[in-house]
């Protein structure tokens, strides 16, 4: 994950010296294998109700449910405007091919 991380421009310097686990993508992944498919395809969908069920799911607490999709939502505005800037344009052939299912 480190190497796939220090592959974004500008990231690359400051994650080096990073030291990740993967056992701090457990929770990440609980929260994913709670949502139905149709909310992992299309996260719009999740309102407050879902959230709510997604939590008891995974047995976290709906307040890390909601970081988790306000980092998410941050995430993908952030890679728009990457790919409107032209920034993927000269690593990828094609850009993100309007990435929006992370999941």
């Amino acid at each position: 994950m480190k190497d796939l991380l220090g592959m974004i421009p500008g990231v690359g310097k400051q994650i080096k010296d990073l030291d990740i686990s993967d056992d701090s993508f457990k929770g990440i992944e609980a929260i994913i294998d709670s949502m139905t498919p149709e909310e992992r395809s299309n996260p719009d969908l999740i309102n407050g109700s879902r959230r709510k069920r997604i939590a008891l799911g995974c047995g976290k607490d709906i307040a890390e449910v909601n970081a988790f999709m306000k980092q998410f939502e941050q995430m993908r505005d952030m890679m728009k405007n990457m790919n409107k800037m032209g920034a993927f344009g000269k690593m990828m052939p094609g850009g993100l091919g309007g990435m929006k299912r992370p999941f």
